[in-house]
Formats: structure tokens, C-alpha cells, sequence
């Protein structure tokens, strides 16, 4: 059966989306290594658990079980479906990693679920033995890839730390059935690929994660220059999109470079056809940041703010919901405890933390609804709410644990298709 793969904005119907849950390699970082693995904390693993599978049970409610898929059984899949693929994942994580060639074959024997276990997790159960590192930030599979238009761009992370899930999303995307597709057609754009992406003269890399870019409109993406993403890397993209007429504007979003604001999707989301969630100081106020529109023509235009950039090029009735209401220090609270950061479902139901009480008031004034994920799931398996008629509606996870990772759930999807 064919697959659509097709994303031209961020608040269509949501039809398919790739999640991973907290995996194992989670419960073995210590406080330095957190650190060193880009991670804000330590975490409860199986509390985090919970709450994740909280977030994808309100994702298949919506969604379907068989639309949600999950990384895990993907990267099992792809090991399956092409002996050549298995190879080349197994060789690339043993020099990669500087394991012994021995490994080479023990991991070459085992079966495909356990390979792609192993390869997440770091660890081998029966042997006891830990192979490789965690790789804790995998659960925010935003940053793995994004799909522009009919196009998916396999981004590549600014940080070491990030490699191997670089290397499971590569295999992944060109050999999972779902994918396959797209290299035969030339909609797979690698940014690995250091022939077509190489570093600048001056030795800036390629680096772009997938939290820096936002399909607003079939027309418009947004890239964000980031801590994370970097100018000569949206450049050197915005040249092969036009090149292959995927977009006609790509928009470069300078902000801080500043971990409190990792990616553009730390501080706005679209959430409905005239609702952006907003942190103030940035978006609206522009503060040490700016907006460069540089379109397929040539022509480029510039904007002080991502406020006047949204409403001069993209919807003059657009309003802006505040994090914190707009309030100091609510605002500076609830922005790095991702108030800004939702996932939409539809246009008007969008999916955030429960932990943001002055932006859910914010939401209440511009006429929504806050609806927990435990009142969501009990009326659903009870058969009393039909998520079809849910309109105007944010519905609220637990995050005790997932908010110590530093990313929502715009961060925790991957969106392969919308209408």
C-alpha cells in the first residue's frame, strides 16, 4: 500500500507521526553525563515512561494506533527490509563508537528487534555489556528530519552527542518501505552529504535540527539561526529547495544564541489559523533578533520582529497567545518549561504541558478550552467524547519528568503527514 509523505503547514489535520518512547539508555545517565549528553537533568525513568505514553495514547486517539509510529520498530523494520542498510548502519556505529571489529559480528547475528535495541539503548541484556552511550535526546524525533511539501530533509545535529541518531534516521529514511520511495524520486535531501552540503570557506559546518524549522504555509519555511542551526547550513538548503522549486520563500528567524532558546520552537508555535503561542521578549519586542524573508526570485526582505514578519507576510489578523500571559517572571518561568512549545492536531487543538498555569489562563481568553490528558483519555475509552468534535481545545500532558529534558511535545513529533 502506498504512503502519502506530504507536510505544507504546522496546524493541518494531522494523519502520521513518528515518536520514540524514553528508552532504557535514559535510565543510566548520571549528572555529568547529562551534561555532556546535551540533557538539562536526570530523570525517573519509568515516571517519564508514563507520561510519555500518557502523550502518544492522546496522539493514537487522534491519530489511530497504526499512525503513530514508533522509532524503535521503524529502524527494526529497515534493518529487515535491506541487508546492505544493515551493513552500513552496523559498520558506521563501530568506527563511530571505536569499538573492536569484534562487535562487528555479534551484532551482525542478532535479530533485527534486538539490533535495533541495542543500537538506541546502547546496551546488550544477555552479555550485560554497555556497547555505546545513551542517545537520551531521541525522544525529540522533531529534530530527526522534517518533511517540506512532498520533500524530507534528513537534517544533521550541531553536536556529537546527536551522531548515532543521525545514523538510525538515515538508514531509516532510505531503505523503511514508508520511505523508500523518496530517494527513488529525488525527494530526499541529506544534509550529511558533504559533497552537495560542505562547510563554508571559512569552515562554518552544516548543521541544522528540525526545532529550527517550521512549514507555515506550503510557500513559507522558517528556519531558525540558532545555538543549533547555523547560517551557512540554511543557506546552503534555502539554494537546493529553490533549485528544486520545493519552496518559493525561505524564512531565516535570527534569534538569541542562547540555550534558554534552543530552537525557534522554544519560543512560537502556530497552533490555529490566526493563534501563534508567543514568548513576548522575542517574537514581539525582537529583542536581539530578526527576520530575513529571502524569497525564490532573489528578492530579499527584512522584518525587526517575527510579530511584524507574521503579519505583513503571512496573516494580518494573526494574534499572538503570550506564555506567562505576557507577565514577568510568569513568562521566563513558563517559556523554559515550554509553554510556547505545542504540537497542533488540527487548527485550534493543539496538544502542551500541564505545568504552565498563567498561559493556560491566556488560552482561556482567547476562548479555549484546557482539557487534561487523563479527563481526555477516560472520556474517550469510555466512549462519551469523540475526538473529531473537539474544537478550540488544548489538551494538557503530565510532564514531571519529560519537562527536565528541555523539549514539549512540538519537540516529541515528527510530523510525516498533514492535510
Amino acid at each position: 500500500m502506498p504512503h502519502k509523505v506530504h507536510v505544507s503547514s504546522e496546524i493541518g489535520r494531522l494523519r502520521r507521526v513518528i515518536v520514540h518512547r524514553p528508552d532504557e539508555g535514559i535510565a543510566r545517565i548520571t549528572p555529568k553525563m547529562a551534561t555532556e549528553l546535551l540533557f538539562d537533568d536526570i530523570v525517573h525513568l519509568p515516571h517519564m515512561q508514563e507520561e510519555h505514553d500518557i502523550f502518544t495514547d492522546v496522539l493514537r486517539a487522534f491519530l489511530g494506533p497504526e499512525n503513530v509510529l514508533e522509532t524503535q520498530k521503524l529502524l527494526a523494520e529497515a534493518l529487515g527490509a535491506d541487508e546492505e542498510g544493515r551493513q552500513w548502519i552496523i559498520d558506521n556505529i563501530i568506527n563511530f563508537e571505536e569499538l573492536p571489529s569484534r562487535y562487528r559480528t555479534m551484532l551482525a547475528q542478532m535479530p533485527d528487534d534486538q539490533l535495533a535495541d541495542v543500537i538506541i539503548t546502547g546496551y546488550m541484556p544477555d552479555e550485560d555489556l554497555f556497547l555505546f552511550r545513551p542517545i537520551p535526546n531521541f525522544i525529540f524525533t522533531r529534530d530527526i528530519a522534517v518533511t517540506i511539501n512532498d520533500h524530507v530533509i534528513i537534517t544533521k545535529a550541531a553536536k556529537e552527542a546527536r551522531y548515532r541518531e543521525n545514523f538510525i534516521t538515515r538508514l531509516i529514511f532510505w531503505v523503511h518501505p514508508i520511505f523508500k520511495g523518496l530517494k527513488k524520486k529525488g525527494k530526499l535531501i541529506n544534509l550529511n552529504h558533504v559533497e552537495e552540503f560542505p562547510p563554508s570557506r571559512r569552515g562554518e559546518v552544516i548543521s541544522i535540527e528540525g526545532g529550527d524549522v517550521m512549514m507555515i504555509d506550503r510557500d513559507y519555511l522558517l528556519i531558525g539561526c540558532s545555538e543549533r542551526t547555523t547560517a551557512h547550513a540554511i543557506q546552503s538548503l534555502r539554494e537546493v529547495l529553490f533549485k528544486k522549486g520545493v519552496v518559493k520563500n525561505v524564512v531565516q528567524i535570527n534569534i538569541p544564541f542562547e540555550r534558554s532558546y534552543m530552537h525557534i520552537d522554544t519560543i512560537f508555535t502556530q497552533i490555529n489559523t490566526n493563534h501563534v503561542v508567543a514568548y513576548k521578549p522575542i517574537v514581539i519586542e525582537g529583542l536581539s533578533s530578526h527576520v530575513e524573508v529571502h524569497r525564490s526570485n532573489g528578492v530579499s526582505i527584512y522584518y525587526d520582529s517575527i510579530y511584524d514578519f507574521f503579519k505583513n507576510e503571512i496573516n494580518p489578523n494573526m494574534k499572538f497567545i503570550l506564555s506567562g500571559n505576557g507577565e514577568s517572571p510568569y513568562q521566563e518561568r513558563e517559556q523554559w518549561t515550554d509553554g510556547c512549545n505545542l504540537v497542533a492536531i488540527k487548527p485550534g487543538v493543539a496538544i502542551t504541558y500541564d505545568r504552565n498555569p498563567k498561559t493556560e489562563e491566556a488560552f482561556k481568553t482567547f476562548g479555549y478550552t484546557i482539557l487534561h490528558a487523563t479527563e481526555f483519555l477516560a472520556r474517550f475509552n469510555a466512549g462519551t467524547l469523540d475526538p473529531e468534535t473537539l474544537q478550540n481545545t488544548i489538551v494538557t500532558i503530565p510532564s514531571d519528568e519529560l519537562s527536565r529534558a528541555r523539549g514539549g511535545s512540538h519537540c516529541m513529533t515528527c510530523p510525516i503527514e498533514r492535510d
